[in-house]
């Protein structure tokens, strides 16, 4: 039986492919280092474990509403005022299986064939995969290495045509870990609201940040950016609940209803008992987030010194998220090697490390390399890519 065209023009994840990869040679009994995970090392605090057991022990394991629970909602929406200054109300905000499903059901509901939606590059996986599952065309704008990775307005501006429906905003960013200032966000919103093009922000990694300059959300900016805009956010990587799937949308009344209308068709709602466990990751203090945020900034400033000794290797110093995205084109030049991938495919075969090649973020020159294992095997990591880097040499 023939698949259907949609499904046809999907790319396969680079991130799950190299991840299978390493597992199947873990399986074989190699000693992998895999630097390709998206998720945090730590386990769900246990005080969101023990929520999850009450849930469960007081038979909160039926339907809820498909757009998440009051009580989650009003939680979220508390959250939004103590973060970002925000007001918004429970019709302004959907529950969702995962920031990312999130993601696939705005689209769904924004977008009709040939609309576009600008995605800054290096761009997230899953983003370009999603805006064609909705007939829309992603639009990919070079966010240069030299520029930190970041969207400038006059790019945008010369991006935008007649097609033109949205454009996404990842801040800290996946693969690069690069943050907008407030400065930078109000630049691009003008922009925005003088084309009348929504703004997707993706805030994910809000909570994990190494430096003193705070998270802003392009939204807290005016009331008018405010209208445009649609944070989306979760618990995934703020609290080490990858596996929970509960994300949520927050933004135009009309869209979220939408998406809510869309969901109920789709998912029914996003699972009980993640949901409860979700409330109280948001009715909590973020002291166990702090911990783990300590910890991932301690191995950032080490990893960071230890991989810009690698020859060939060159890196911009990521400001939040848990990646490095080092531009390798040098060192794959030096090897011998046709391509990044090609140099990737062959550092896991002979020194059993595991990195996600740029190709699959649209950054054929770089890597992705997650710092949520323990400062000792990173360190042994960064050993075995130097050590593969001087064998290679011409």
């Amino acid at each position: 039986m023939e698949l259907s065209n949609r499904v046809k023009t999907l790319t396969p994840s680079s991130t799950l492919a190299i991840t299978a990869k390493a597992k199947a040679l873990k399986d074989a009994g190699h000693n992998v280092i895999g630097l390709g995970a998206g998720e945090p090392d730590f386990n769900t605090p246990s005080y969101i474990l023990d929520a999850a057991t009450s849930a469960m022990q007081e038979g909160l394991t039926k339907y809820t509403p498909a757009g998440g629970i009051v009580d989650l909602k009003d939680a979220i929406i508390n959250k939004m005022k103590q973060d970002q200054g925000l007001a918004y109300n429970r019709n302004q905000v959907i529950v969702t299986t995962g920031a990312k499903h999130a993601l696939y059901t705005l689209f769904q509901v924004l977008l009709n064939p040939a609309d576009e939606v600008i995605v800054p590059t290096p761009y997230w996986v899953s983003y370009p995969e999603q805006i064609k599952l909705a007939q829309g065309n992603p639009i990919f704008v070079e966010a240069e290495e030299k520029n930190q990775f970041k969207l400038t307005p006059a790019q945008l501006e010369n991006t935008i045509s007649a097609k033109t429906k949205a454009v996404i905003i990842n801040s800290p960013s996946n693969p690069t870990g690069i943050m907008y200032s407030k400065e930078e966000l109000k630049a691009l919103g003008e922009v925005c609201l003088k084309h009348n093009i929504l703004i997707i922000s993706d805030e994910i990694y809000e909570k994990l940040i190494y430096t003193d300059d705070p998270h802003v959300s392009i939204a807290e900016i005016s009331n008018q950016l405010k209208e445009q805009t649609i944070i989306i956010n979760g618990v995934s990587k703020s609290h080490s609940m990858t596996g929970w799937r509960i994300g949520y949308a927050i933004g135009s009344e009309t869209i979220i209803k939408a998406m809510t209308n869309l969901a109920s068709h789709s998912t029914s709602n996003p699972t009980s008992i993640a949901q409860y466990a979700a409330l109280a990751a948001y009715s909590k203090g973020d002291e166990q987030v702090e911990k783990m945020r300590d910890a991932f900034q301690d191995r950032l400033t080490k990893t960071y010194e230890w991989l810009c000794e690698i020859p060939g290797v060159t890196c911009v110093k990521p400001k939040g998220a848990f990646y490095l995205f080092p531009n390798v084109k040098e060192a794959v030049k030096m090897n011998g090697f046709n391509s990044v991938n090609d140099w990737v495919e062959a550092l896991l075969e002979e020194e059993k490390v595991a990195l996600v090649p740029g190709s699959g973020f649209g950054a054929p020159d770089n890597v992705r390399l997650s710092y949520v294992i323990s400062l000792d095997q990173l360190e042994e990591a960064i050993n075995r890519i130097k050590r593969f880097v001087m064998k290679h040499q011409l």
